[in-house]
């Protein structure tokens, strides 16, 4: 499922949409001790308008963030379609389209047996059909060709919490005081979820999942491996680390201000590059060997990438978007300096009688410091 493939999904999940129809919907609250205290499924078209706007909306927030980073796509293992595991309990919700008591029973069973969660959650969750229409060699919807349909699931856990509402005023006593809520409010947004079956190529793939986080650097790896049986795979935060790992192991003496920043600027055109593309671009040992040469690190240094790449990295590649930092920042004991992404050539590094320094090139005499305008001598 790429950029394009979940940015058609995502433009369209909305009731104003002519292609999708949002058919059933199902709701869950579990206590913090795994205790299924209310559980609901019921057609989407009869939940109050109100109510169905939030629901939408919780929902769509699966869809949302940047794919390698918030949205991850997982293959199934082969064992995972036998009776009990992710893939058939996924399958049979999607056929079933959410009418069958039993199945979503397995369903929900799967998740809070297995999902490692320390509060209360709800489990939001919606079957939808979209209507694929066909596209002509201009990338235009063709109205008289066929259409196919694609009938996937949207699951969404979000945390729920009593909120403390701190003082009110009473109109009938004329006072304020102070007043508890008791009950518990559900998070609009989503921790975590996923979409099952994805969407690529435009029609279903019954192989793959794709996994949700709010947060890209913490996943829940327990939603991952016991709750849709699947393999983690590096998250983003875990990507860079490897990369900055690499970059010291490697480079070593060499890793100074230049480099850094040139390594930087060179997978950020990587990056920009593959704007337009439907996948995220990747860089594997070579090409980063490729960089860190073009970047002014030595042969003798070069020769110990690959080895350390396999190491750290494997054989898979890293996302080039995950690697890179918009701007740049120079810390020191008593001092951190923030470069903006294009102006990390105005510092320099140098050794001026005796005593490191960190050099700013200005163009413009004018600074201000503390929020009033001072004379540079």
């Amino acid at each position: 499922m790429n950029k394009k493939e979940l940015n058609e999904i995502k433009k369209n999940f909305s009731e104003d949409s002519g292609f999708l129809v949002i058919n059933s919907f199902f709701s869950a609250y579990i206590d913090p001790e795994k205790n299924v205290k209310y559980k609901e499924c019921k057609p989407h078209s009869i939940i109050p308008d109100e109510e169905r706007e939030v629901v939408t909306e919780s929902l769509k927030k699966v869809l949302t963030g940047t794919i390698g980073k918030h949205l991850v796509e997982y293959e199934f293992p082969n064992e995972a379609y036998e009776d009990g595991n992710a893939q058939k309990i996924l399958y049979d919700v999607v056929v079933s389209k959410m009418k069958d008591e039993e199945i979503m029973d397995a369903f929900l069973q799967k998740i809070t047996t297995n999902i490692d969660y320390a509060a209360s959650f709800t489990v939001l969750a919606s079957h939808c059909t979209y209507t694929i229409k066909k596209k002509n060699k201009n990338d235009d919807i063709d109205l008289e060709n066929s259409t196919e349909e694609y009938n996937f699931i949207v699951t969404a856990v979000c945390p729920a919490n009593t909120n403390d509402i701190g003082l009110f005023y009473d109109e009938e006593t004329g006072t304020i005081s102070k007043k508890s809520n008791t009950e518990m409010i559900i998070s609009r947004i989503p921790t975590d979820g996923f979409v099952y079956p994805v969407f690529s190529d435009r029609s279903p793939d019954v192989n793959h999942v794709m996994y949700f986080s709010k947060k890209a650097d913490k996943p829940n790896i327990s939603i991952i491996e016991n709750v849709l049986d699947c393999e983690f795979v590096m998250s983003a935060e875990n990507e860079k680390a490897r990369f900055q790992q690499i970059l010291s192991t490697v480079v070593s003496d060499e890793l100074n201000y230049n480099v850094i920043t040139q390594v930087n600027e060179k997978i950020r055109e990587v990056v920009e590059l593959s704007k337009n593309e439907t996948e995220s671009a990747k860089l594997n040992d070579k090409q980063l060997k490729h960089i860190l040469s073009d970047s002014g690190v030595s042969e003798d240094k070069l020769e110990a990438l690959e080895p350390a790449y396999k190491t750290l990295v494997g054989d898979v590649g890293l996302t080039a978007s995950n690697l890179t930092d918009n701007r740049t920042v120079v810390v020191t004991p008593d001092v951190t300096v923030n470069i903006k992404k294009d102006a990390a050539c105005r510092l320099r590094t140098s050794s001026i009688e005796g005593r490191n320094c960190l050099i700013i090139d200005l163009d413009d005499p004018n600074i201000v410091v503390n929020g009033l305008p001072a004379v540079l001598k």
